[in-house]
């Protein structure tokens, strides 16, 4: 099974991917891990659209770009996901925000996440456009005589950096497919001295190093007699982290707790595995920052 693995995700690493995402909830990895991942082996990977999603993720471009599903929109699920989809089998890919709320019935919430998901960009507007409109937009009906209600015409509005992008992608569906939190902070980073996951490789074995990143996952097998494990990420990769039973009591209230950690120790770097042996956590202030996935 894992020689069958690692030869599909080599060989089609968008289809391995886009199966793992059709497959959630799993245990290990979080879809921003794995979208993180794919688009690190050269995937492209496109967010939400009402016009061209499935209920759950799929390949576009004969199979080497995914696209995300509109049921990992918040509110959305997959019975209303469907439906979307049914509609615009049934009568045509939707003209505008009016023209879905008209043909699938949505409350505030889950026209607001669409907008803020980027899932109605098709319609040529941007995602503070269509959050200005999403109020009007719901309630509309079908059945009932179309633009009645409130003007879904907005104002000009200022544009959304990269940075706003990627925080609206994460609330809305816990995935940026674009970015990683990290890369938004990466001048900062570097300016403290953080050694990127994709350098690791590269300092030698006893060597004390400063790395940050977003923890995905806390572990403390009962094999290991109290050692917890880390596992940070940023836009490079990821990093393994040993955290001893003194360093943990340590700090344990801010090792349970914090979404993003900046953590010195000393490299053991042996046979092309590398680790990170922790002697000192400080929090890591990312604004974009994924729930770690923590076993016990």
């Amino acid at each position: 099974m894992v020689f069958y693995s690692s030869w599909f995700k080599l060989h089609h690493p968008a289809a391995f991917c886009a199966g793992l995402l059709r497959a959630q909830p799993m245990g290990f990895y979080s879809p921003q891990s794995l979208v993180a991942d794919a688009r690190r082996h050269g995937v492209v990977v496109h967010g939400a659209d009402v016009n061209a999603s499935l209920g759950h993720a799929n390949l576009e471009a004969d199979g080497l770009e995914i696209r995300m599903g509109l049921a990992d929109v918040k509110f959305i699920g997959t019975t209303l996901a469907q439906k979307i989809v049914d509609a615009r089998d049934a009568h045509g890919p939707y003209t505008s925000f009016l023209d879905l709320t008209g043909r699938v019935e949505l409350s505030v919430a889950q026209a607001e996440a669409l907008a803020t998901a980027g899932a109605l960009g098709c319609f040529g507007i941007t995602r503070r456009e269509a959050l200005w409109a999403a109020g009007a937009a719901a309630g509309e009906r079908p059945g009932l005589l179309p633009g009645v209600g409130a003007s879904t015409k907005a104002p000009a509005l200022p544009g959304m950096t990269d940075l706003d992008l990627a925080s609206a992608d994460v609330w809305a569906t816990g995935v940026s497919p674009n970015s990683y939190p990290t890369q938004f902070f990466r001048d900062r980073l570097d300016s403290l001295g953080v050694v990127p996951a994709n350098r690791l490789l590269k300092i030698p074995d006893g060597d004390r190093v400063l790395v940050g990143g977003a923890v995905t996952h806390r572990q403390r097998p009962a094999t290991a007699g109290g050692v917890t494990f880390i596992n940070l990420e940023d836009e490079t990769g990821m990093v393994n982290v040993v955290c001893s039973v003194g360093l943990w009591a340590k700090y344990r209230k801010l090792a349970i707790t914090a979404p993003a950690l900046l953590i010195r120790g000393k490299v053991q770097n042996a046979e092309g595995a590398v680790t990170v042996v922790a002697d000192h956590l400080q929090l890591m202030d990312l604004r974009v920052a994924s729930r770690s996935r923590d076993f016990r």
